[in-house]
């Protein structure tokens, strides 16, 4: 087998762990739990779990993120405020950070809060790579998902839904 087709193998196999059965199509969350510890994204309905998610981080996740371009992923409780629709990754749902504390606090610094903090897929055009991006945390501060993942919460979380992201 040439070097490509075992990269397209593997590529394959790592798409084929990705998290699960596929969430019904009418599954609707009310609340979003992100475990960094755990690397999980969680959609909830009440109390119910609807589906969790294994998931990508910061490159530099311990931690909340303090300024722009430390590589963190914030913690705390936040909202996704929009679906952004042209996203260089596939799909990208909004994250409402930073918040007043949060941009206070680096202000303090005399740093940038950052923000375009988002869940999202794989960047376009690498959507191949699938579940084997959870091997290293390499967003920006994101969280990343496989594309296939995106889609499903991408449908089931509408603006306005909490976000909780913790340690």
């Amino acid at each position: 087998m040439s070097a490509v087709g075992s990269l397209v193998a593997i590529a394959i196999a790592g798409a084929a762990r990705e998290s699960g059965p596929a969430l019904p199509g009418g599954a609707v969350a009310d609340r979003v739990v992100i475990d960094k510890s755990k690397r999980t994204l969680t959609l909830l309905r009440g109390t119910d779990r609807l589906k969790t998610y294994r998931i990508s981080l910061g490159w530099n996740p311990v931690g909340h993120k303090q300024q722009e371009g430390d590589g963190r992923t914030p913690e705390g409780v936040y909202a996704i405020d929009f679906h952004k629709r042209d996203s260089a990754y596939h799909r990208a749902l909004h994250i409402s950070y930073p918040n007043a504390q949060d941009v206070r606090a680096a202000s303090e610094r005399g740093a940038s809060a950052g923000g375009d903090i988002m869940i999202h897929g794989l960047r376009n055009g690498l959507g191949a790579v699938g579940a084997l991006h959870r091997k290293r945390d390499w967003t920006a501060g994101c969280i990343a998902v496989t594309n296939r993942e995106v889609e499903e919460i991408w449908r089931a979380v509408p603006d306005g839904t909490p976000v909780e992201i913790t340690p």
